[in-house]
């Protein structure tokens, strides 16, 4: 039986998963970690990006999250986000609309932008477009 570690995934409005994985896959903001069980205790803050879970079986579940704090104990993850949501739950139209939508505002030097949330909105909407880019290719769907 492969040994397992208990992951949590809260949002700030919810718990978005609670369960045993086998191994969890996240973006740091140095770079991406694995976290298999009995990994050394870690606090760092997360990317936007896709925290993805693999299970005992072999399967995979990915979700996105807006950037936030990981926290790992040799028996426990736990991935605190403003936003999160299961990737298969993303609205593709919708990122790419505030993709655009952010880099109408970085490019239009007439406007009085706060370029700092700009370039973050943008961050934001790219990182959910990856990660529904990386999904469709995990699961073969177009």
């Amino acid at each position: 039986m492969a040994m397992t570690i208990h992951v949590d995934i809260v949002s700030a409005e919810t718990e978005i998963f609670s369960g045993q994985a086998e191994m969890v896959f996240a973006p740091a903001q140095e770079g991406e970690v694995g976290i298999a069980p009995g990994h050394t205790p870690l606090l760092t803050t997360l990317r936007p990006g896709e925290v993805r879970l693999k299970f005992s079986d072999g399967s995979e579940e990915a979700f996105y999250v807006s950037g936030g704090i990981l926290e790992v104990q040799p028996r426990l993850v736990t991935v605190l986000s403003d936003t999160a949501a299961r990737a298969h739950d993303l609205d593709e139209a919708a990122a790419l609309e505030a993709k655009q939508r952010a880099e109408r505002s970085l490019h239009d030097r007439s406007a009085k932008i706060d370029y700092a949330k700009a370039l973050a909105e943008w961050a934001e909407a790219a990182a959910q477009l990856q990660a529904i880019q990386r999904l469709r290719r995990r699961t073969g769907r177009s």
